[in-house]
């Protein structure tokens, strides 16, 4: 038997695509519409996302049965809290000026509900193990959503991936690009997120029509 059962791998597979956190459950899209102008930012916001995810799900379940019921949503406050100043002083030290780029959004992971709510619905009933798996599974599935949306929105808008360009060199600084590209300012504001999750939510029921709701 390998390390991983079935029932453990669909914990990991299931948030990738049929039971996506931001195109299925439509969660965490605030982070989706802010940071992924650039792709840098979202490889950068999904992988604090898995630490703080992973990580804060083993630890809430390690502490599921000595957590009066009470004060729950308190202690799981203070450990999400206390994982992303952690994230946060990582990125300071070592990455400053992303971390400026950032900013307040890095902090805002606290309130984000994927991790609320995987916490509350899946590590307080649940071995460290399956919680850590079912921890990793949602901040992969919504980190791939973020660089996702995060290579289109960067390549379209400004013409650049991690910002080398990638269209041709700008030409007099003028934002036209070889191939006859021009740089698509719509892309780099919010709204454009939201076209491009549109797409993929329409890519993700077009391939599996299970995922249609019914009117």
């Amino acid at each position: 038997m390998g390390l991983l059962t079935k029932k453990d791998a669909s914990l990991i597979l299931d948030p990738l695509a049929d039971n996506n956190p931001i195109t299925i459950q439509v969660l965490g899209i605030c982070s989706a519409l802010a940071i992924t102008a650039e792709l840098e930012a979202s490889i950068v916001m999904a992988i604090a996302v898995i630490f703080v995810l992973g990580v804060g799900n083993v630890v809430i379940s390690l502490m599921r049965n000595i957590i009066p019921s009470k004060i729950r949503i308190i202690v799981q406050l203070i450990v999400v809290a206390t994982l992303v100043i952690v994230v946060d002083q990582v990125l300071k030290a070592y990455a400053y000026q992303l971390s400026k780029t950032l900013g307040a959004f890095v902090g805002l992971i606290i309130t984000n509900c994927i991790i609320m709510g995987r916490f509350e619905a899946f590590a307080l009933g649940n071995g460290p193990w399956k919680s850590f798996l079912d921890g990793i599974g949602n901040a992969l599935g919504y980190g791939v959503i973020l660089i996702i949306v995060g290579f289109f929105r960067e390549l379209l808008g400004s013409g650049t991936l991690l910002g080398f360009p990638v269209l041709g060199d700008p030409i007099a600084k003028t934002g036209l690009y070889a191939f006859g590209y021009e740089n698509n300012g719509f892309m780099i504001i919010p709204p454009a997120a939201l076209i491009v999750v549109g797409i993929i939510i329409w890519v993700q029921r077009s391939k599996n029509p299970a995922l249609v709701e019914e009117n």
